[in-house]
């Protein structure tokens, strides 16, 4: 397919249970019938896009026609994986949305992820109404609880055939995607009819394909608070250093975007971005010329960063993500090392990746969060399945659940802001910052 401008388009197509003949309930808005969205995205969005490439989406919304009878649809959410902000937002977005608009008689609410389908471990199923639901964007978490680790999708299957459940909503992050797409795959060879809708959750914001996901936004806002505290210790204190580490296991987004929210970090270390302890180009000999120069340094490290420089383990959690080595104890003990018997320093360590990960969402995610869930519920009840609902540019497009789950999203270092967080920090001279063969 090409463009008016002989552009090649490349169309993501997306599945459907059947053909959609029930009128839709809604008295209002926009519909959208065969709504195309075209994009024109870059390796910044997905690494094997070398240049720009032209999408075709489909754009999300209410349809004009249903597949499902909405008074004879039961509905059921589960949250799985990590805590994030904005869980409980979309919760209720789901919930609201599928009573008000389109007088649902049931949303199941399955406690505990993926646990709650399986009858030996006892927990109960929820009825969320919008009078349960109403209050709980006021907290973090998740009202339904959570839990990590795969199950069997045959069970998981048995158990919505059980409930009578017709659509399923999976809030969680690449696991809990790669679980959805396997329990799909189970519906399809059943030959029955539910669908199967992911919210992508991740607070590290590395899912494919996806630009920002919910919860990113106010972890940024609280990583900026434990910035501006390290800051003001490195200050109060003659060669003071302040050592942040935040979450991001194979990305560093919340680690870069943070450091741009304030800009008083001088050293930002990311995964994508292997640097070095010593040598030309290290960062102990970097962090002594800053001491000298300035008094005082704060410095940034996800909590993936520095892996090649630590010891490798081969455990694994629950979740299949490999157990990682402590980066801050890197640093730490390497700077102690690196200054004994140079000058006198003082390193001040904060950890605040369980606060920013359990407070409630801020206003950015509510609006963000609200929408998701009001689009999967359009996308379920018009047919979609095997798909996420996502924002891209500013527009809300469905996304098949092969392409979010065929990769995990990395922040880019040859993209303008890994070069924005570089000139805030002026470590561009460090071994392995820049792309290979690139200089500052």
């Amino acid at each position: 397919m090409t463009s008016e401008y002989s552009i090649p388009v490349r169309e993501i197509p997306i599945a459907t249970l059947g053909q959609a003949k029930i009128p839709s309930p809604l008295p209002y808005g926009n519909m959208i019938n065969t709504g195309k969205v075209m994009l024109s995205l870059s390796h910044e969005y997905d690494e094997d896009i070398d240049t720009h490439q032209t999408l075709l989406f489909e754009e999300a919304g209410p349809r004009q026609d249903l597949y499902f009878d909405p008074g004879k649809t039961k509905c059921a959410i589960v949250t799985c994986g990590g805590l994030c902000p904005g869980l409980n937002d979309v919760i209720r977005a789901i919930v609201l949305e599928a009573y008000h608009a389109y007088n649902t008689p049931s949303v199941l609410g399955i406690r505990y992820g993926l646990e709650g389908f399986i009858p030996s471990y006892s927990h109960n199923v929820m009825e969320l109404t919008p009078a349960s639901v109403e209050h709980i964007y006021q907290f973090g978490g998740t009202l339904l609880g959570s839990s990590r680790g795969p199950q069997e999708p045959s069970e998981i299957v048995d158990a919505l055939e059980r409930l009578n459940v017709s659509v399923l909503f999976v809030i969680g992050g690449d696991g809990s995607m790669k679980a959805a797409s396997a329990i799909a795959k189970e519906v399809r060879q059943r030959n029955i009819r539910i669908s199967i809708i992911g919210i992508p959750k991740t607070i590290d914001n590395d899912i494919n394909f996806v630009p920002q996901s919910f919860g990113f936004d106010t972890a940024v806002d609280k990583a900026t608070e434990a910035i501006g505290c390290a800051h003001v210790e490195a200050v109060g204190t003659p060669n003071g250093i302040g050592i942040v580490k935040l979450m991001g296991r194979e990305s560093g987004f919340i680690a870069a975007q943070s450091a741009l929210a304030l800009r008083e970090a001088n050293f930002v270390l990311i995964p994508e971005a292997p640097f070095q302890l010593h040598g030309d180009g290290g960062l102990l000999p970097a962090l002594e010329r800053r001491l000298k120069l300035r008094g005082h340094a704060v410095i940034i490290a996800a909590e993936g960063a520095g892996q090649h420089l630590l010891q490798q383990n081969e455990a694994r959690d629950a979740s299949g993500n490999p157990v990682l080595s402590d980066v801050g104890s890197l640093l730490r003990t390497s700077i102690v090392d690196y200054f004994h018997g140079k000058m006198p320093i003082s390193i001040k360590y904060i950890d605040p990746s369980y606060i920013i990960r359990s407070v409630p969402a801020n206003a950015n995610d509510r609006v963000y969060c609200g929408f998701l869930g009001q689009h999967a519920v359009h996308a379920a009840m018009a047919g979609r399945t095997e798909m996420v609902v996502a924002k891209i540019m500013d527009r809300y497009v469905h996304i098949p659940l092969d392409l979010v789950t065929k990769k995990r999203r990395k922040l880019d270092i040859r993209s303008g802001l890994w070069r924005a967080v570089l000139e805030s920090t002026g470590q561009g001279e460090l071994t392995g910052m820049l792309p290979e063969g690139e200089k500052a």
